[in-house]
């Protein structure tokens, strides 16, 4: 959530009205929207008994700073989930499927990966406090309302919490594009947390020596990289499809 309180844009509002309408304090719209997308905005929220408000575009703009926000601003409060990797763990009753990001600053790709681990039934988005993108109101517009349904959990240090992981049976594999072995004939364990450092950059050191296995994913055209969001989506998805049915 954003320092602020605030989110914004409809898909980010509409979400935490529909998971989260306890931590939604108030609805505030653009008084000269009145089309359908809108009213159906407005009769969510008054279905939850949250207070809608009408007020100028000049006044949005002005209390987003210029930001794109569609028309539609929500006041919220934070939302209860879990506060550790282990209190993750302990609630989950499948092996779990992870996405550790390390060193995704920008807002947007944080936004589009937490979009993509909702969409492949990721059970959480690990990142470490420093060097990382906030879940702020950008982040939360761009993840479509998936940063309401996936935990973003945020560790001190993060390769302490990979050998956390670890040690709690969950394979490290992280996505290096000097890998000898090829994501799509790789083993690939259940319980996996899959690591990826940020475009052009990639992981850390200390992170790439704390995975368990690399892989890279085969390219086959003249870019040297993917995008860290296009690159988390093949690898959580290879792992999902390999999974039984349950």
């Amino acid at each position: 959530m954003a320092a602020s309180g605030l989110i914004y844009g409809f898909h980010a509002v509409t979400s935490r009205l529909r998971a989260h309408p306890d931590s939604v304090l108030e609805v505030i719209v653009d008084a000269a929207r009145e089309d359908a997308r809108a009213a159906g905005l407005r009769r969510l929220a008054e279905a939850h008994g949250v207070r809608v408000r009408a007020v100028s575009r000049e006044r949005l703009d002005g209390l987003m700073h210029g930001t794109r926000h569609q028309g539609v601003v929500a006041r919220v409060t934070g939302i209860a989930q879990a506060h550790s990797i282990d209190e993750l763990l302990d609630a989950l009753r499948v092996p779990p499927l992870l996405l550790v990001l390390d060193g995704v600053t920008d807002p947007h790709n944080l936004g589009a990966c937490l979009r993509v681990a909702d969409a492949a039934g990721a059970h959480a988005v690990i990142a470490p406090k420093d060097r990382a993108a906030g879940l702020g109101g950008t982040a939360a517009k761009v993840a479509s309302g998936a940063a309401e349904t996936v935990p973003y959990l945020t560790v001190t240090n993060l390769s302490r919490a990979l050998d956390d992981l670890k040690a709690r049976d969950v394979w490290v594999i992280g996505a290096d594009a000097e890998a000898t072995e090829d994501l799509f004939t790789a083993e690939l364990p259940e319980a996996v947390a899959w690591v990826l450092g940020a475009e052009g950059h990639g992981m850390r050191r200390l992170t790439r020596e704390r995975c368990d296995r690399l892989v890279r994913i085969p390219m086959y055209g003249t870019v040297e990289s993917l995008n860290v969001a296009v690159a988390a989506g093949l690898c959580l998805f290879e792992a999902r499809r390999r999974r039984p049915q349950r």
